[in-house]
């Protein structure tokens, strides 16, 4: 420990591999509340480590222990980063023997007994909430008192026999303004060094606390509880803070937003600050299950003001033992077709999600139950069942009949068997998971499966299985990365999806190995009389891809956002109409109608292309406008 000053570290780490990094919040916070504690803010000095995904463990550990080591080393784990947390941990023992290694995050709290196992050099974990426990540690470890923490909430240690000893848990914090906002108080960097805005997204929460018990969830650790939320003026202030350095897209990292009747005031302040301002476009959000009034107003009040977002059917599945396995057959979700027509009238983008391999759900009824949702909403976010830490299907394994392995690379379980999925069941949807991932969930294509359906019968699993089947089987060598990331895609996560999506936004042999599936697997089985028409749909969603740098299409800008312009391209058929009939059940005239469009792309794609975040790739899509027309934020093209 140095004479004067306690050296700490926090070190968070995202889950990919982005140019930009991801917002280190977690970290942000434990900070903030460190250095306005009055015993500690002039005895310690805290520096936040932040990586992005696929950082090595030696890259790690050389920005961590080139100079002297620190005296604390806590870590924010998830499953994806244990492992190379744990390593970390064992080589900073090395190098300071009586340093302080500290564990916190949802993967760990409540797991002690196996954390201490796995990693010796862990000292603490962190039950729960950590901002509080923090400075109480941190004191703690001033004090010299730190080998007995009997008295500290909320953490497991090891004892004087080296035997594992839980504390008492903390209670909830109750007001949450008393945790400094770490933006506000400067406690996360904001700006890279050419003074923009570092990050992909502004991240922040507005509310702690989810009051459902879903068996597959741990929600910050706060599942089944009463929802506490931040004030008003205090989140007003960061959201202006964002405005202020041009921030795009803020996500608010909430279980259920749009559930209170304060989520309609911060939405309030959004449009606000966004009228003075010129930001932020885009607010994201894991949107309220059950959606109220609140909701609706919400939805009302974002379009009108050209606020975007995706917003969320959160189904999980449409099969009825699964959802009573889940504890979600009550809940009013499971009436969603109402909400997907009235989304769809206010022109509001929508997705869906579903969860592969739940305990009651086979592949027959998860299949039918993805095709009847894809009649309704197309882009369908769908995620194998893992088994998070503390929840009900990860501690009743038997009753179910779960068979689990752990991942190659991270420390999350993967379901690979149990009562209703056999082995084999879970092989074969794996591989159509991976497509549906790429493909449907990522809007690689996004305006073909309407009329594909309607016109020409081809559900959307029958589009994907006929492009898995042309990549498992093609000689044609655009095909091969597909294929090879394709079979890395079950227990690869999303380095696999990754490579593949980057594959097809990013690169001439990505697009190429996409029409010729189209020209081999789909126009030949196609009814003669549409293929002029499909072709236009098709080439229609493979012109609105996000334009990844760098190009030489000219730059515009408007209302202080770049754009890329491509200029009067030309289709055969008008798709933008015909698309908008066929979603009011009406069959359009497939006569060729010569259309031109301008297609206008939100410049820097590459980080939300990369990211496998379907929801941030949407904001890249290409935007058509009838050519020569002025470029509207909120218009669409007719």
């Amino acid at each position: 420990m140095s004479a004067s000053q306690l050296r700490v570290v926090l070190v968070q780490q995202g889950v990919w591999d982005m140019p930009l990094e991801s917002m280190p919040l977690a970290s942000g916070y434990l900070k903030a509340m460190a250095l306005a504690d009055p015993v500690l803010r002039d005895r310690v000095r805290i520096e936040i480590c932040n990586f992005r995904g696929r950082v090595t463990h030696g890259e790690m550990a050389n920005r961590l222990f080139a100079g002297d080591p620190p005296d604390v080393l806590a870590f924010s784990v998830f499953g994806w980063n244990q492992r190379a947390f744990g390593a970390l941990a064992a080589t900073f023992k090395q190098l300071n023997p009586d340093g302080w290694v500290l564990f916190g995050g949802t993967h760990v709290s409540e797991q002690a007994d196996r954390v201490f196992r796995l990693f010796p050099s862990v000292d603490v974990v962190v039950n729960g909430e950590g901002e509080l426990t923090f400075v109480e540690l941190l004191r703690a470890r001033l004090s010299g008192a730190h080998a007995d923490l009997s008295d500290v909430l909320g953490v497991s240690w090891r004892g004087p026999a080296a035997e594992v000893v839980t504390n008492a848990e903390r209670p909830r914090i109750d007001d949450l303004d008393t945790i400094p906002s770490p933006f506000l108080t400067g406690a996360i960097d904001l700006l890279d060094a050419n003074g923009q805005f570092r990050y992909d997204v502004a991240l922040i929460e507005t509310n702690r606390g989810c009051p459902y018990k879903c068996s597959f969830c741990y929600w910050g650790g706060a599942v089944g509880q009463r929802v506490r939320a931040f004030s008003r003026e205090r989140l007003k202030a960061e959201l202006e803070l964002f405005a202020k350095l041009g921030v795009h897209t803020i996500v608010a990292c909430d279980a259920n937003f749009g559930m209170l009747p304060i989520d309609v005031e911060l939405v309030d302040d959004l449009i606000e600050i966004k009228r003075q301002h010129g930001f932020p476009r885009a607010f994201e959000s894991s949107w309220a299950k059950n959606k109220s009034k609140v909701f609706y107003d919400i939805v009302r009040r974002m379009k009108e003001a050209g606020l975007r977002s995706s917003f969320t059917l959160a189904l999980q599945s449409l099969n009825a033992d699964a959802l009573t396995a889940m504890r979600r057959r009550n809940m009013k979700v499971n009436d969603w077709r109402d909400l997907v027509e009235w989304l769809n009238k206010e022109g509001m983008d929508c997705y869906a999600e579903l969860i592969w391999g739940a305990p009651g759900e086979t592949a027959e009824s998860f299949l039918e139950g993805y095709d009847e949702l894809a009649r309704h909403v197309s882009r369908i976010a769908v995620y194998p069942i893992m088994l998070l830490p503390n929840t009900e299907y990860s501690s009743n394994k038997e009753l179910h009949g779960i068979i689990a392995l752990r991942g190659d690379h991270d420390d999350f379980e993967y379901v690979l068997a149990h009562r209703t999925m056999t082995f084999a069941d879970n092989a074969r949807m794996q591989r159509f998971l991976f497509w549906a991932r790429v493909i449907a969930e990522n809007a690689v294509l996004r305006h073909c499966w309407l009329p594909l359906r309607e016109l020409a019968g081809w559900k959307q699993s029958q589009v994907l299985n006929s492009l898995a089947d042309w990549a498992d089987t093609t000689s044609c060598p655009e095909a091969l990365p597909l294929r090879e990331a394709a079979a890395r895609g079950h227990g690869g996560g999303a380095p696999a999806y990754a490579k593949a999506i980057g594959y097809l936004f990013t690169t001439a042999e990505g697009r190429r190995a996409l029409e010729l599936w189209w020209e081999q697997a789909v126009l030949p089985n196609v009814p003669a009389e549409l293929r002029s028409f499909l072709s236009s749909v098709y080439r229609y969603d493979l012109m609105t891809h996000p334009v990844c740098e760098p190009t030489d299409l000219p730059l515009v800008v408007v209302d202080g956002v770049d754009y890329y312009v491509r200029g009067d391209v030309r289709f055969d058929h008008n798709v933008p109409a015909a698309l908008a009939l066929l979603r009011a059940d009406e069959r359009p005239d497939l006569t060729p109608c010569p259309t031109g469009l301008d297609i206008y792309y939100r410049t820097s794609a590459l980080n939300a292309v990369m990211s496998t975040n379907h929801e941030e790739i949407m904001h890249f899509m290409g935007e058509p406008r009838p050519a020569g027309a002025p470029f509207d934020l909120c218009a669409e093209a007719s």
